[in-house]
């Protein structure tokens, strides 16, 4: 999709990052060391209260979960989207095309992708 994505290893590494980078979108995985997704996602929510709707970055979920609690407890946290693992790329595409309309040939995007490991 002509996306350009950096990587982070943990919820406190991801804060870190958007405090230095403006990012379009966020893939947030939600089992992570030292501070979950669920968490940094809530710290971002809190970071960005201030800001225009318009300027809201999307946070789209990345988990193993496929229940509907965890899904719920996504949402709760303040994630706009949700993607169960393994990832379909069918899917991925979708949502990043939804989430970032018309974006989708642009090399220029920015998105962070956060992944515990």
């Amino acid at each position: 999709m002509g996306l350009q994505a950096d990587t982070v290893t943990n919820g406190r590494e991801a804060l870190h990052a958007l405090e230095t980078t403006p990012y379009d979108l966020v893939l947030m995985d939600v089992q992570m060391p030292e501070m979950d997704g669920l968490e940094a996602t809530r710290h971002i929510r809190t970071m960005t209260a201030a800001t225009e709707p318009s300027c809201r970055i999307p946070v789209i979920a990345m988990t193993a979960g496929a229940m509907a609690q965890d899904r719920q407890q996504c949402f709760a946290a303040g994630m706009d989207d949700y993607l169960t693992k393994p990832l379909d790329l069918s899917e991925l595409t979708r949502v990043l095309s939804q989430w970032l309309p018309g974006q989708q040939n642009k090399s220029a995007e920015a998105t962070l992708s956060i992944e515990g490991r």
